[in-house]
């Protein structure tokens, strides 16, 4: 499947500014970048946060630019508008990434970040100098610079929809805010974005807003990287966007997936010529895990996914539906055979 040679992880810019050592071919599949996203390594912020209060304590901390257009996340808490987590300051001596408004992306990191390697894939943003000052890394860049354009969201569900976008280069945390009405953009990064890193997307159920969505979750509810669904998008060097949706192997593998979600997703497309069509996942009618699509696979934790390519000039949509029917037993699928057998034999009559 031609996604698998693409490098899918987080947003996009409009200039190439440096070239990543994460190539395309090269750099790490999208089932590795999934995986580092849903796994607990170093995307906890306590003890960065700890260090973060200490050297508030010791030197300050750098103020938002509440004038440059940007989108404050949390800005009541520690971080103070800063895309970073809750109870992280933006202290000197480092760099702080921010929140662009949909359909945009961060256009600044630290220059010498040039490989998809940690710590240095900490460094997005602007850097905060020991006068607690900030600087953009590239002067002659904007803060936000517009994605590809690629690829939409259309909400048919009749509640809002939160699609939170990780930080990358950054935390990795779904801090980014997207609340989904009827429509939207969804930043989709290019080949000029930091090391040819995609987008990525956790997907929340319809009445979850941005503020409750966006933000580290424990597990006590279905919300933020704890939501059931998860989507990924790039454009690649000839025009061809990746366009992933699938479920969330942190929600497949916890008691959450015992409550079925009344919501589903699907990939359509502008016109005729994207390959991987149907993509959809409507667990009312496959179940808890099941995909619709031929090229349906299996990522991190064993959670099911499926990939459309949309060909240069094609604009694609991620649509959130309500299910067709909600099923308070998700691992029935008896009833869900019954159900879809009399929904036909009454169709047929």
């Amino acid at each position: 499947m031609q996604f698998l040679n693409v490098p899918i992880a987080i947003a996009a810019a409009a200039i190439l500014l440096l070239p990543c050592e994460a190539k395309l071919g090269h750099g790490p599949s999208p089932l590795d970048i999934l995986q580092k996203r849903h796994s607990h390594n170093r995307l906890h912020a306590s003890p960065r946060a700890e260090d973060s209060k200490n050297l508030l304590q010791k030197r300050g901390t750098c103020a938002f630019p509440t004038d440059a257009g940007l989108v404050a996340v949390t800005p009541d808490s520690t971080n103070a508008g800063w895309a970073m987590s809750p109870d992280q300051a933006c202290t000197p001596g480092s760099y702080c990434p921010y929140a662009c408004p949909p359909g945009q992306v961060m256009a600044q990191w630290n220059p010498k970040a040039t490989s998809y390697t940690y710590p240095l894939s900490m460094d997005g943003g602007l850097y905060c100098d020991s006068n607690g000052k900030i600087s953009k890394p590239f002067s002659n860049q904007p803060y936000c610079v517009s994605g590809t354009g690629t690829v939409g969201v259309v909400n048919s569900c009749g509640g809002s929809v939160s699609f939170c976008q990780t930080v990358l280069p950054g935390n990795e945390a779904m801090l980014i805010p997207t609340s989904v009405d009827g429509s939207s953009q969804l930043a989709v990064p290019g080949t000029s974005y930091w090391c040819e890193t995609a987008a990525h997307y956790y997907i929340n159920a319809p009445g979850v807003s941005t503020a409750d969505a966006c933000i580290w979750g424990d597990g006590s509810k279905p919300i933020g990287n704890w939501a059931p669904y998860v989507a990924g998008a790039n454009t690649v060097a000839n025009g061809d966007t990746y366009l992933k949706i699938g479920w969330n192997p942190i929600w497949t593998s916890s008691s959450l997936s015992d409550t079925m979600p009344t919501f589903g997703i699907k990939i359509e497309c502008s016109g005729s010529g994207c390959n991987g069509l149907p993509c959809s996942i409507d667990p009312s009618v496959v179940g808890i895990g099941g995909v619709t699509s031929a090229d349906q696979a299996s990522g991190a934790g064993g959670a099911n996914f499926c990939v459309v390519t949309v060909p240069s000039g094609l604009t694609a949509d991620v649509v959130c539906f309500a299910n067709s029917f909600t099923n308070p037993n998700p691992n029935s699928q008896l009833i869900i055979f019954y159900s879809n057998y009399f929904v036909n034999s009454t169709s047929v009559n």
